[in-house]
């Protein structure tokens, strides 16, 4: 790591300027997590899309050489995603197990068939928002009251998740995947987390219903083998956590970006642009997951000219890789809904574990932000871009309140 290392500020902030120095200093970067821990970020298009679907990169914490001898803290921030059971900490066979489990809740068919639900939350949502504007003097918080219920409702039904653990397991969630907290607050949310998962699957486990977590209770893959007590857990926190804040950070990403940019929000509103096209250039431009831990190379690895030693962890520069000029063209920090991209953007993942749920935060997203922007098309953020609170995260990419005016 000849580079001098990128400090990760745990407290997050806006990734883009940094992302553009970076990215002027190469593909590939030294970085240091929480604590000291030495990684590397891949920030480029091109280098990034090898790096996601190199045969000789593994998921496995056991190939974290930090990790196994013992140098990375039991309360460390990122210390979850790094162990977690599941298919985001699995390789080979076991993820293709475990993946096989779950995908079949998850291919189009089976989302497109979610499209009236989706599409009933998000009118009785919007029916909220204009009630919470009207008690607070035209403004509402619209990650509040729209673009957080919707993906966490619609999740939580999926899994058979009862209504009194959704706003609890939304809160643990925001502390797993924060980076600028505590050891103590890190285990204690964890530990909390564990539990509450375990009382999801005690309650199905006695009362079984047509839901994804009664599926995987009883699941057995094409070999007779079950899901194990920690991968049931482990696949459920996944779940849980990619299943809304990925899709809150895009929907309200989305909403910012078309209230800068009314030029935009006037071709989706005249029908000259389909409102798919404004989840894609929002997932390029500004990614819902900025950097997101972890891959290990399982020997000593050259991406882009950059040695990246083995078993060093990996963060997957997702915002870096949406705006790289080399992919995108000179324009790329321009958010621009008529693009014909030369490169698709990366925000969802490349190669064995592209995210699952692609095509239901995608459907989420486009629903939302039409039904939104038909009913209040002259929505307009209350407070300026620059004063909006920035996640505590520099996994996750967005603000953590948006008040606007319905009108």
């Amino acid at each position: 790591m000849n580079a001098t290392p990128h400090r990760l500020d745990p407290a997050g902030g806006c990734p883009h300027a940094a992302n553009a120095r970076l990215l002027a200093r190469g593909a590939v970067t030294p970085v240091l997590l929480p604590d000291g821990i030495e990684g590397m970020a891949v920030l480029g298009h091109d280098a990034l899309r090898e790096f996601l679907s190199h045969p000789e990169v593994a998921k496995g914490a056991h190939h974290f050489t930090a990790l196994t001898e013992g140098r990375v803290p039991d309360g460390w921030p990122l210390r979850t995603f790094a162990t977690v059971p599941g298919m985001t900490t699995a390789d080979d066979a076991d993820h293709r197990r475990l993946r096989s489990l779950v995908g079949t809740a998850f291919t189009p068919r089976r989302v497109e068939g979610l499209r009236p639900r989706v599409e009933a939350v998000t009118a009785g949502l919007l029916d909220g928002l204009a009630a919470a504007a009207r008690d607070g003097d035209g403004v509402a918080d619209l990650r509040r009251h729209y673009a957080l219920p919707l993906p966490l409702g619609v999740i939580c039904e999926l899994l058979g998740v009862d209504e009194e653990y959704r706003d609890r397991l939304h809160h643990l969630s925001n502390q797993v995947v924060a980076t600028d907290i505590g050891p103590e607050q890190a285990l204690a949310a964890n530990r909390e987390l564990l539990e509450v998962i375990a009382a999801v699957v005690a309650a199905r486990s006695a009362r079984p219903g047509d839901d994804l977590t009664s599926a995987l209770i009883a699941a057995r893959d094409e070999g007779g083998d079950r899901l194990s007590p920690p991968e049931l857990i482990g696949t459920l926190i996944l779940m849980i956590i990619a299943g809304h804040e990925t899709t809150l950070n895009l929907i309200t990403n989305a909403v910012r970006a078309l209230c800068a940019h009314r030029d935009q929000l006037t071709l989706l509103l005249d029908g000259r642009v389909p409102w798919p096209d404004a989840v894609e250039e929002t997932l390029r431009w500004d990614s819902p997951v900025s950097y997101f831990p972890f891959r290990y190379p399982t020997r000593d690895l050259t991406v882009d000219g950059t040695l990246i030693p083995k078993g060093t962890p990996v963060l997957a520069g997702y915002s870096a890789a949406g705006r790289d000029t080399k992919a995108h063209g000179p324009d790329a920090d321009r958010f621009d809904l008529t693009r014909r991209p030369t490169a698709r953007h990366l925000s969802l993942g490349h190669g064995p574990h592209y995210c699952l749920g692609a095509p239901l935060a995608r459907m989420e997203a486009a629903i939302a932000l039409e039904a939104l922007f038909t009913r209040f098309p002259d929505l307009t953020l209350a407070t300026p871009e620059s004063g909006l609170p920035r996640h505590a995260s520099f996994v996750g990419n967005s603000v953590r309140v948006l008040p606007v005016r319905t009108g």
